[in-house]
């Protein structure tokens, strides 16, 4: 889920407090400038989510994923049980043609 971004429980706060030794601390896309650009797309998919029944972030960016016509599955990582629920919910989401745009263009902001 992209270190973390994608799920929603990154936060600038957050990110500049990973110790040294995170290999998070030193991934570029934790790092200005882009760290805005993922803030800003992690809104647009909280956004997105709310229409839906408010389903996560991460749903969202999974169910985006897999609407793409080049994608037949998608692997997502996760760290305890309790996030396979996000995921598996991601097969349920309909996005909407509109909406496949609107996360597109602030994927590509």
């Amino acid at each position: 889920m992209a270190a973390g971004i994608l799920t929603g429980a990154m936060t600038r706060e957050r990110a500049a407090a990973l110790p040294a030794n995170d290999w998070r601390s030193k991934h570029t896309e934790l790092q200005e400038p882009k760290l805005s650009r993922n803030l800003a797309l992690v809104e647009r998919l909280k956004a997105v989510g709310a229409r839906h029944g408010g389903v996560t972030a991460g749903t969202v960016a999974v169910a985006w994923t897999l609407r793409h016509p080049a994608v037949t599955a998608a692997i997502v990582g996760f760290r305890n049980a309790a996030q396979v629920d996000g995921i598996v919910a991601a097969a349920e989401v309909v996005l909407t043609e509109e909406e496949v745009r609107e996360i597109g263009a602030a994927a590509t902001a």
